[in-house]
């Protein structure tokens, strides 16, 4: 007699939650024990749309929330409104969430809320400063109080969950499924870039990306002084900054970089372009989670432009450098890897500790387990 397959719900809301969680959708699709269904809270309408696209995901429901500059409570009460009557609807066997994002600790809440078991995919990440990153730090400890399955990427992520008492037997180290999803992209035919980008010529390329909340202000001001101080002191150099749709983040680019010569400001490209730009660059400067996890991969060292990184992985790998957003710190490190090309070979060929492109398969093996579809616990990535 044939078992029903189970129905399992993922919940995401962002185009980072959005390529982390296509892989899982595919080996959920794939698999025979689960049907997956896709629930998009849309909080960032137009950057995830495009990674629906690129990785042919149909969402079952779209609650569509975004609001012009919308705050925190417009997305936690439009998303936990919008989940009620989706989760009554498909009653699923078990919610899967992705990250940190505000999507994440609502969809975990909603489904608590419906008595539904919870998986936490990139669970246990941590800095211990609740503000840094704001708000995304007290949204997955809030989502691994409420989970019940922990899908850690690397060994010092279940480390920390189980110092916080989660039960070993909950926690499963999978690896990162953004190198998942950055395998498959760079197995395809190699994407366009961006419109609108100079002719290098031989110059080296700075890709730039900011977008957190907790460095608007003074703090993005200090770092884009900083990419000025560069571009004065390296003239074989061209900052290519894609620039967050948020105003705050967009005031400041314009205002201080939009008239130089060489400092391009892009709108965020689609995925697949943007990962052949972080292939081509010569350094990236970022202060997004993500790329410290992607860009190693392609061979490409990154600055971090926050205070404190929950992945300190690639710190010890020495893929990644924590500078911080001074502008004097920021044009040391940077001017360092541009004046000594030892120095910035040697971050692009530092081992990448985020996974190996079979993360999804352990997340859906894991479950088969959990449910009991399956008699033998999967294998864990070993870093």
């Amino acid at each position: 007699m044939s078992v029903s397959r189970l129905r399992v719900m993922t919940i995401f809301g962002t185009r980072p939650e959005a390529v982390k969680m296509a892989p899982v959708v595919a080996r959920l699709r794939e698999s025979e024990e689960f049907d997956p269904i896709v629930v998009v809270t849309a909080q960032h309408r137009e950057m995830l749309d495009q990674v629906l696209r690129l990785f042919d995901i149909r969402p079952d429901r779209d609650l569509d929330i975004m609001l012009p500059e919308q705050s925190l409570f417009d997305i936690s009460t439009r998303a936990l409104a919008g989940l009620d009557p989706v989760l009554g609807e498909f009653q699923p066997a078990m919610v899967l969430v992705q990250g940190d994002a505000s999507s994440t600790m609502l969809g975990a809440m909603a489904a608590f809320y419906h008595r539904i078991p919870v998986g936490h995919v990139e669970a246990g990440l941590r800095t211990g400063d609740k503000y840094q990153p704001f708000p995304e730090e007290m949204n997955r400890r809030l989502t691994s109080v409420i989970a019940d399955l922990h899908f850690a990427p690397t060994a010092q992520a279940r480390a920390h969950l189980l110092r916080e008492g989660i039960p070993a037997d909950r926690v499963w180290v999978t690896g990162n499924t953004v190198i998942d999803a950055l395998t498959e992209i760079v197995r395809r035919p190699e994407a366009d870039l961006p419109p609108g980008l100079p002719r290098l010529d031989g110059r080296r390329m700075l890709l730039v990306t900011t977008h957190r909340r907790e460095n608007w202000g003074e703090p993005l001001r200090q770092i884009y002084l900083a990419l000025l101080d560069l571009l004065d002191r390296f003239p074989d150099i061209v900052v290519v900054f894609s620039v967050h749709r948020n105003p705050a983040v967009r005031r400041a680019a314009e205002e201080i970089l939009g008239g130089h010569p060489r400092a391009h400001l892009i709108e965020p490209p689609d995925y697949a372009p943007f990962v052949r730009l972080m292939a081509r660059a010569y350094l990236i400067l970022s202060d997004s989670g993500g790329v410290q996890e992607e860009a190693p991969s392609l061979g490409t060292p990154v600055l971090v432009l926050r205070e404190v990184t929950e992945r300190p992985e690639g710190i010890q790998a020495g893929t990644v450098e924590l500078v911080g957003t001074s502008r004097e710190r920021i044009v040391s490190r940077a001017g360092r890897l541009l004046a000594d090309p030892s120095a910035r070979e040697a971050m692009a060929q530092a081992r990448n500790p985020y996974g190996d492109g079979r993360a999804a398969s352990r997340i859906v093996d894991a479950m088969r387990y959990w449910f009991g579809r399956a008699a033998q616990p999967p294998e864990e990535f070993a870093g």
